[in-house]
């Protein structure tokens, strides 16, 4: 028989399923990417409404079913609230999600990416740190702990493009956001992650039209403060 477990993650998609559940997929520390159904999730006062949301971080007590599993309850430590009611930083936080769900698989250790989407969302949320460089920063990690770049820029850089190429590389997750550039080193910086990218990844990201719409609609998006 098959007994409950907990695990550690993060919803990084939520849909609706049948007439009051939702369909989840969620990143684990011990398991990787994960399926889970949410019974009667959409029925108002469902105790599991809230940790059925997208960024709901924290512990989820799960059924092993056959083919997925059953979402029986959830201790979540962190909804962050303050970016879904922020309109470019969820649609950056949309990404950051989709890109992790492209990259994770079920049954592999997850510490790093959940890490990763975590710092992210944080760095999200501070007025210093410009979303785009927050951007580039968790694209390049992403792409690092998966194992997809190059130990150097992919073309000839300033030597500050350089370096942040390198901090980004080899810095732990918990340590990434603690740099900013000017407009022209990011400016190079982000040409060349944009690089790797078009090199390692086939994939066309949807949430990426939507924060090119709002750029495009407004000129340039507004920084936090």
């Amino acid at each position: 028989m098959r007994e409950t477990v907990n695990l550690t993650g993060m919803v990084i998609r939520s849909s609706p399923s049948g007439e009051a559940d939702r369909r989840l997929v969620i990143l684990t520390r011990e398991r990787g990417k994960i399926t889970a159904f949410a019974r009667g999730a959409r029925r108002p006062g469902s105790t599991l409404m809230a940790p059925g949301r997208t960024f709901a971080f924290g512990t989820f007590r799960l059924y092993e079913g056959r083919d997925a599993y059953s979402l029986q309850g959830a201790e979540i430590s962190n909804y962050f609230e303050e970016i879904a009611m922020d309109m470019e930083a969820a649609c950056y936080g949309s990404y950051f999600l989709e890109l992790a769900d492209y990259y994770s698989r079920e049954n592999l250790d997850g510490t790093e990416m959940l890490k990763l989407i975590y710092q992210s969302l944080r760095a999200l949320l501070k007025p210093a740190i410009p979303n785009v460089l927050v951007r580039r920063i968790y694209e390049l990690k992403s792409m690092v702990i998966n194992g997809e770049y190059t130990e150097w820029p992919p073309r000839k850089v300033s030597d500050s493009a350089v370096y942040a190429w390198t901090y980004v590389t080899v810095t732990p997750v918990e340590s990434l956001y603690r740099f900013t550039l000017t407009e022209e080193v990011l400016k190079e910086f982000s040409g060349c992650v944009e690089e790797n990218m078009r090199r390692y990844i086939d994939r066309h990201f949807h949430s990426l039209d939507i924060l090119n719409t709002l750029s495009d609609a407004g000129g340039k998006m507004p920084q936090k403060g």
